[in-house]
């Protein structure tokens, strides 16, 4: 399970600042998108600073294309319920980054928010999602193009192509037998593994330069250590949810008859089994983020890397410590 995390956030990541290796990007992405795309170069956004105040602040990778376009990569590991709004605020904030003062709106850059999560986000069937702005009109219901001087300016054919696009890889709900290059890409994410005979675009690259054995002594031993902690993170974060979820049920159980009697039992059972569910949760979620922190501590992690594997301030970190010496 933690392979398919730290194969494309950890690793892939590292690798992928580098020029001679954007052919791993370039393959993901062509297979997502469904035509050849050529990365330039990555660039520095402002939501890769560290800061404290900016809630954008978690930036996985953003990219610039042969066309000028930006391409968002963010990998969510963790549930957020409120991770459609993140998605918005991201492009948002993309958006008004890449132009300068002064420039006219025609400078905006087409942009594409690309989501690998794993959690449940949201419900549906599938387990890639597009999401695109489209025009059309209340009355004749046809679709709003450009006039031909904007499609010769701005090289789209509709209004709705100049806007963000989005798409949402729910990783963890791939349980099929890939029948193409995005499948197999997918797969990936899930597993950490590319067979041999994968064809995807960029796989074949990706699986020679995540070999373990390739690395230096310094990286195989960071590497591991990395692969151990989140293996125990998620491992703990999963006992907590489900733990959290059946004492919030027991909980919302009582609460809800004991409602039930004073303001009605069938809405006192509803709020309580919310409640209770609401509690657990967090409770759980408690409880795992601390023995995160003591297992990192007890091997030795710092400060700094307790904080980038799991999203803790130090703040927080000190706070968990003092109230477990």
């Amino acid at each position: 399970m933690m392979n398919r995390y730290i194969r494309f956030d950890w690793a892939l990541k590292r690798l992928l600042r580098q020029k001679a290796n954007f052919v791993v990007l370039e393959g993901f992405l062509t297979s997502l998108l469904g035509e050849t795309i050529r990365i330039e170069r990555i660039l520095e956004s402002e939501g890769n600073k560290t800061t404290k105040d900016d809630k954008f602040n978690r930036l996985d990778m953003l990219a610039e294309n042969s066309r000028g376009e930006l391409v968002i990569i963010e990998v969510q590991n963790n549930r957020e319920l409120d991770y459609f709004h993140r998605m918005l605020y991201g492009t948002a904030k993309a958006v008004t980054e890449y132009i300068s003062e002064g420039e006219p709106y025609s400078q905006i850059r087409k942009l594409y928010s690309v989501n690998i999560v794993y959690f449940d986000l949201g419900q549906g069937k599938d387990y890639v999602y597009h999401g695109r702005t489209e025009f059309y009109g209340l009355h004749e219901k046809d679709k709003l193009l450009l006039t031909k001087a904007q499609q010769k300016q701005f090289r789209y054919s509709a209004a709705g192509d100049l806007y963000p696009e989005y798409y949402i890889l729910r990783v963890d709900d791939f349980d099929k037998v890939a029948v193409d290059s995005l499948d197999e890409w997918v797969s990936f994410l899930k597993t950490g593994d590319i067979p041999d005979d994968a064809q995807a675009p960029g796989l074949a690259e990706a699986r020679e330069r995540l070999r373990v054995d390739r690395m230096s002594a310094e990286e195989r031993s960071v590497y591991k250590s990395h692969m151990e902690a989140v293996r125990y993170q998620r491992s703990v974060i999963q006992t907590g949810l489900i733990e959290g979820r059946i004492e919030g049920r027991e909980e919302g159980r009582e609460e809800g008859r004991e409602e039930g009697r004073i303001k009605g039992r069938e809405e006192g059972r509803i709020e309580g089994r919310e409640e209770g569910r609401r509690e657990g949760r967090e409770e759980g979620r408690v409880t795992a983020l601390t023995e995160v922190v003591l297992t990192a501590v007890r091997n030795g992690f710092s400060e700094d890397q307790i904080q980038a594997l799991i999203g803790l301030t130090k703040e927080e970190i000190r706070g968990i410590l003092k109230d477990n010496k």
